[in-house]
């Protein structure tokens, strides 16, 4: 098909990637911590830990899951912020010849449970302050194993400033007690002990399950392959030529790395180039962010509008050397133009803007790197990568006009996990990966998102998907009926809307709004309840949450 991106490239970028250099992706990040041994690799709370310390401890993490019984293929859960032993564990995972399971550490036990049951895991790595979540999960969905990760693990000696911040965050973990769970220190030393053994990956063997709720809202495994990952790690690597040079770099990971957005930039991408990570274990706080930054200052940060927006109205933030900062990664949500004007008056740097889906591993979509002004749109098709907008009958559109983006590429997914029907359903007959998302795009290839053909809302760069909130609304025995919809909001993008039927005409607002923060994620929670005597409704029943969105717009100006 036609390319007309290709002339847009910046020089250096080239039309096609080739994975042919390896045989999986733990060859390419086994490479990396050779290549770059004495490199530094994570900095958290101060303290570094160098390429060949995570080679060695992401030995010892594989050579005890397979020392525990683990047959290669197994699902093995990690659910845990940014800390040290993050990255040690999935390289270990991965060597193993196991499936990475990123888990959301604010998960509430149903959503957990979910996840665990639907991956069949295995293994979980948690962080103990999460464990009472894992406690509350029916011991026929809890993992065999279990590994108890603290704050203060690969910290090293630490220092008095290190022991006084970990001591304080385990004052704060509550007690708790899981049969059969390990220590990750003493998981560690027993697997130095033990031989692993070398486990031969293939390069369409699935490497990660990231979760997503797709096209339904039902959160679902998206297969991510060797194949896949490796290709969006050298398409990423491609793209920033423009504006990176073969230097130790430093990146700032802020955002999570059970996102999958910071999983391939500040993971994957980060082990492959050498660089050095730090690790920012809650992007809430700011002066965290800035402390990090003073110590050790960015050449790459990656983020979310929010994130963008919190920090160049952090005052302490515009003190900073931006000098070596080069390249700002916009994803996980649309940038707002007033926050990407307001980041270049502060930073002196460009948002360079992509896009992309956990489907895709997740790069589809960016901005040349090396662009001067905010444009508003998502940039270019990636190398090797083919998209085209279709109708409803699935016929390819003109420049110009819209239609649902495809996307085919090495990026993309091999399907979703023990879900033949539904991935049947995402994927055209030739091939190509139907987002859900309507786009226009160019003569020059130049991709704008108009318009969501599904319903999720986007809150800080996390999909939330009306189905599962309404389904945890519904269950409240005073609620008759309710919706779910996204409204504009100046912090987090989109603010969860809900309108509830009731049941029980004493039920209030406070009620409903409790029992969501009993069930819920908080970035999936409403943070408002209106109470309506009857849904509209399609002729045949049907809620129709578009007219409850366009009222809502309405009555706030949007």
């Amino acid at each position: 098909m036609e390319r007309p991106w290709l002339s847009q490239y910046p020089e250096g970028v080239p039309a096609d990637i080739d994975v042919g250099g390896y045989d999986s992706l733990v060859a390419l990040l086994d490479q990396a911590c050779h290549k770059y041994a004495r490199n530094v690799a994570l900095v958290s709370l101060g303290h570094r830990l160098r390429y060949a310390e995570l080679d060695r401890h992401a030995d010892a993490v594989a050579a005890w899951l397979q020392s525990a019984g683990l047959p290669a293929g197994s699902r093995v859960a990690l659910m845990m912020p940014n800390v040290m032993a993050y990255l040690v564990i999935l390289l270990g995972v991965l060597r193993a010849g196991m499936v990475v399971v990123g888990v959301n550490p604010l998960y509430k036990e149903r959503e957990l449970e979910h996840q665990l049951r639907d991956s069949g895991a295995r293994a979980i790595f948690i962080l103990e302050n999460f464990a009472p979540v894992l406690a509350e999960v029916p011991d026929a969905a809890r993992p065999e194993r279990v590994v108890l990760v603290s704050v203060g693990d690969l910290l090293g000696g630490k220092g008095w400033l290190v022991n006084f911040l970990v001591r304080h965050v385990q004052r704060r973990v509550p007690r708790c007690r899981i049969g059969g769970a390990v220590r990750f220190g003493a998981m560690l030393a027993q697997g130095a002990k033990v031989p692993r053994r070398p486990v031969a990956a293939a390069m369409d063997d699935v490497a990660v399950l990231q979760y997503t709720g797709g096209t339904t809202g039902v959160p679902k495994g998206a297969m991510l392959t060797h194949r896949n990952l490796v290709a969006n790690i050298l398409q990423v690597d491609a793209v920033a030529r423009p504006v990176l040079r073969d230097e130790a770099m430093t990146i700032m990971t802020a955002l999570p790395l059970y996102h999958v957005f910071a999983l391939m930039v500040c993971g994957l991408f980060a082990v492959h180039k050498g660089m050095r990570s730090v690790l920012i274990a809650d992007p809430r706080n700011l002066r965290s962010i800035v402390g990090a930054w003073r110590r050790d200052p960015a050449h790459i940060f990656p983020a979310v509008n929010t994130l963008f927006n919190g920090l160049a109205h952090f005052p302490a933030f515009s003190r900073l050397d931006f000098s070596a900062l080069r390249l700002c990664f916009g994803g996980g949500a649309a940038v707002q133009e007033a926050v990407a004007d307001t980041w270049r008056r502060v930073t002196g740097r460009t948002i360079i803007q992509g896009y992309g889906l956990s489907e895709t591993s997740p790069l589809v979509c960016v901005n040349p790197t090396n662009s001067q002004s905010y444009s508003g749109d998502i940039g270019l098709p990636v190398p090797s990568t083919d998209v085209v907008m279709l109708d409803d009958a699935g016929r390819a559109q003109p420049y110009g006009s819209p239609g649902e983006l495809a996307v085919h590429g090495p990026q993309v997914m091999s399907g979703y996990w023990e879900r033949p029907d539904e991935t049947a359903d995402v994927f055209t007959a030739d091939g190509f990966f139907r987002t859900g998302d309507i786009a226009v795009m160019s003569g020059e290839g130049r991709v704008r998102i108009v318009d969501r053909k599904k319903d999720l809302i986007l809150v800080s760069g996390f999909n939330v998907y009306p189905a599962e909130v309404e389904e945890v609304v519904a269950s409240h025995p005073g609620v008759l009926e309710c919706a779910v919809v996204g409204v504009p909001d100046a912090r987090t993008g989109e603010a969860v809307r809900l309108y509830v039927v009731r049941k029980d005409p004493a039920l209030t607002a406070d009620e409903v709004l409790a029992w969501c923060a009993e069930r819920l994620a908080a970035y999936k929670r409403p943070h408002a309840c209106e109470f309506r005597d009857a849904l509209p409704k399609s002729n045949v029943g049907k809620i129709l949450r578009r007219v409850l969105r366009d009222g809502a717009l309405a009555a706030s100006g949007a």
